[in-house]
């Protein structure tokens, strides 16, 4: 097949105007990520004088150099708790993803004990347990780096105490499913902490620095009368030699990571996966794709642009061309891996759902994994819609997407609308990952639509009831409704809250579904030894 023959205009004002746009918003994402970096690098000197590596120093001896590092959910927690935006630290005190180690690529979590000595943060639950159910769907094993303060009393809330259960429950899950789990203590790891390294299948402790008991000296003091050191109730020495929790007794950080790489090592984890796949680059340039998309949202884009810009060769084959033109299927493939692709170049209608059920279905029956492309203003609305079918035909795609067999890829790349966010592989629709553009917008609806729609309601309420309508009472409450739309529909604001697994620059799109991909491709072919039970410690 030709590659896609583009008409995209890159020297029009409109394109430069797009791209210095999604610059400045790629500007303040990378501003984001370097804050939470910064204010853990302030503990250095803290660190430096106990002889720690601070936590980015222990990820970068711990993965293998030049080796690809997909981070996940770096923007975890922004805006919630604290709300200033200038002050707001993302993160969840958890720096993670998957990457590379001895040759093996794994889930990665370590504990960011440069803040708040690695107390528990908002968020903080939610993006652990998505990160072991990563790991667990994918058979990647799973690496913990530990040091944490716990849960902040001073900010206890139950639902925190009640939901923290499932941390343990996935590390026992993970086990039982036949995936190494292996925890390096680096300090503390208290209370219900203790269960990290009682739950995993091999525990390196630090000496003279790593702790882990049930109740240290203050509540034990507090429960019983007894009096006792951290070194006594649970130092590393004494974990190592007498209660039998740790396997590997580490003199300093660089030699516990250094153990672990060698664990891994003699794992031989590697010969169950594949290395990572290649394929022709695109013959469009991936620079353009910070122009592809309208500055506000409102202009329509050709997404095909978008898709010949990430898929080898620029090299797509359209599947119905013709019928329901606004939802584009194509197949392609990204870095070798074959793929089936879904966006839209409008909303969906009767036709485009009805074509996307039947392309997600041939997929599944050819093993296809599929790749949605977000930018859709919902399911189209009016009485020609309606009496074409759109709730049933909307209704098979969404059955589609809810049982599809194969992985499931999704990038919000512009507007994630109405129903079409669910339609289109959304987050609620447990994709195997999905990522955001910086310029992403996801809503129930856009801002003026709704408050036009509640104006609406009101101005019909009054004349029901023979009033006029109070137009300066309903102007005031249009406002605080697009303000309040307009807050919460931003890319980083919904990563903030996990409503994806990341937000990437979109020049790097291939990349990250061409890693994704290949994950999840391993994943599914591993051979694994699962057990009835995790392995229980001796």
């Amino acid at each position: 097949m030709p590659a896609f023959h583009s008409r995209l205009n890159t020297a029009s004002p409109v394109f430069r105007d797009n791209v210095e746009h999604l610059q400045t918003l790629i500007g303040q994402l990378h501003t984001l990520q370097e804050r939470a970096s910064l204010e853990s690098a302030k503990a250095g000197p803290r660190f430096a004088k106990r002889g720690q590596l601070l936590p980015r120093e222990r990820l970068a001896l711990l993965v293998d150099s030049g080796s690809p590092f997909l981070e996940l959910a770096a923007l975890a927690g922004y805006l919630v708790g604290e709300t200033d935006p200038d002050k707001s630290v993302p993160g969840a005190g958890l720096i993670a993803g998957i990457g590379y180690i001895s040759g093996t690529r794994c889930l990665i979590v370590v504990a960011d004990s440069g803040i708040d000595a690695g107390a528990l943060q908002p968020m903080g639950l939610e993006k652990f347990q998505r990160l072991q159910r990563i790991a667990l769907d994918n058979r990647l094993p799973f690496v913990h780096l530990v040091e944490s303060a716990g849960a902040n009393l001073m900010q206890y809330r139950v639902e925190e105490f009640i939901n923290g259960g499932g941390n343990f429950y996935q590390l026992a899950r993970l086990s039982a499913a036949g995936i190494p789990v292996i925890t390096l203590v680096h300090g503390s790891s208290t209370a219900g902490g203790a269960y990290m390294p009682g739950l995993s299948d091999y525990v390196v402790m630090v000496r003279d620095r790593a702790k882990a008991f049930l109740a240290g000296p203050p509540l034990l003091k507090a429960a019983t009368g007894e009096i006792a050191t951290d070194e006594e109730l649970g130092g590393a020495l004494m974990h190592a030699s007498t209660s039998g929790l740790a396997e590997y007794l580490a003199e300093d950080d660089a030699d516990g990571i250094r153990i672990v790489r060698e664990l891994i090592d003699k794992l031989d984890w590697t010969s169950r996966e594949s290395s990572l796949p290649v394929g022709p680059d695109p013959e469009l340039n991936p620079e353009d794709l910070l122009g592809v998309l309208s500055r506000d949202g409102k202009k329509p884009t050709d997404m095909r642009e978008v898709i010949a810009r990430i898929v080898d060769a620029s090299d797509l084959l359209e599947f119905q061309p013709l019928y329901g033109p606004a939802t584009v299927c194509a197949h392609a493939r990204i870095h070798g891996i074959p793929v089936g692709i879904i966006t839209n170049n409008g909303p969906l209608d009767p036709a485009g759902a009805t074509k996307a059920t039947h392309f997600i279905q041939s997929c599944c029956q050819s093993d296809i994994p599929l790749v949605y492309l977000q930018n859709t203003t919902g399911f189209i609305v009016g009485k020609d819609s309606e009496r074409a079918g759109m709730i049933k035909h909307g209704s098979k795609m969404i059955q589609a997407v809810s049982n599809a067999t194969v992985p499931q890829i999704t990038i919000l790349c512009g507007s994630a609308f109405g129903a079409g966010n669910y339609g289109m592989c959304g987050r609620g629709f447990n994709p195997s990952f999905l990522f955001s553009w910086p310029n992403a917008r996801t809503a129930v609806m856009g801002a003026e639509q709704a408050a036009l729609t509640m104006a609406i309601v009101m101005e019909g309420a009054a004349r029901a009831k023979g009033l006029e309508p109070d137009t300066e009472r309903i102007e005031s409450l249009r406002q605080k409704i697009v303000a309040n739309f307009e807050r919460q529909t931003h890319a980083f604001y919904t990563s903030g809250r996990m409503l994806d697994d990341g937000v990437i620059d979109p020049r790097d799109t291939r990349k990250v579904i061409a890693m994704t991909l290949s994950v999840c491709r391993d994943g599914r072919k591993k051979i694994v030894n699962p057990l009835t039970f995790g392995v229980a410690r001796p």
